[in-house]
């Protein structure tokens, strides 16, 4: 399956076939889960809004059509749900939960022995600020720096998601990029 592109799948899917969603599902669950994680910080929320956001695409997988790359229309679905889970956590009282199991870390290996803890405690110190500065950050500024700099999304494709133009997508990362440096000055990171 992995020679057909996502519209090929989406169409196959369309006619049946589970396989097909399947594949679609494993490319792109966890880039989902790690924008929705970098959003709200809850593994488990953010699990939840990228399976939402599966259901969603095959329940409508008869209104999709092709106008743009499938992992834009993807990504548009997730941010939308994202941010009602933002607004509704305000609304409810209820904070944003981190998760108590750090999901990322165990991405990291640690593939040789010459990692100093002092050098591994640096670095969860730099991440944590980041994650500091970055929850600083309004969610449409969070955003599109998350898809730009974590998802790797190109301008044109954000613009998308986003609903937005082009240029407004590069200005708000750059304001966010200047937000961001300046939080992480004032939190100390030049000390760091």
């Amino acid at each position: 399956m992995k020679e057909y592109s996502d519209w090929d799948l989406v169409a196959l899917s369309r006619d049946g076939d589970m396989n097909a969603f399947t594949e679609l599902i494993k490319r792109y669950e966890r880039q989902l889960v790690h924008f929705c994680q970098r959003m709200i910080h809850s593994r488990e929320d953010a699990e939840d809004i990228a399976q939402e956001s599966f259901v969603r695409v095959f329940r409508y997988l008869d209104r999709l059509h092709p106008s743009a790359k499938f992992s834009t229309l993807l990504f548009g679905i997730s941010r939308n749900l994202t941010l009602n889970f933002i607004r509704d956590t305000g609304r409810r009282g209820r904070g944003i939960t981190y998760s108590l199991t750090d999901d990322e870390n165990q991405e990291r290996a640690l593939e040789d022995g010459s990692y100093r803890p002092d050098s591994v405690a640096r670095v969860n110190e730099i991440d944590e600020m980041i994650r500091q500065g970055m929850d600083m950050l309004s969610p449409k500024h969070r955003e599109v720096l998350i898809l730009r700099e974590i998802n790797g999304l190109d301008y044109s494709a954000i613009a998308e998601i986003v609903k937005c133009r082009k240029g407004t997508v590069k200005s708000r990362i750059a304001r966010a990029r200047e937000q961001l440096k300046q939080i992480l000055e004032r939190l100390g990171a030049e000390e760091l």
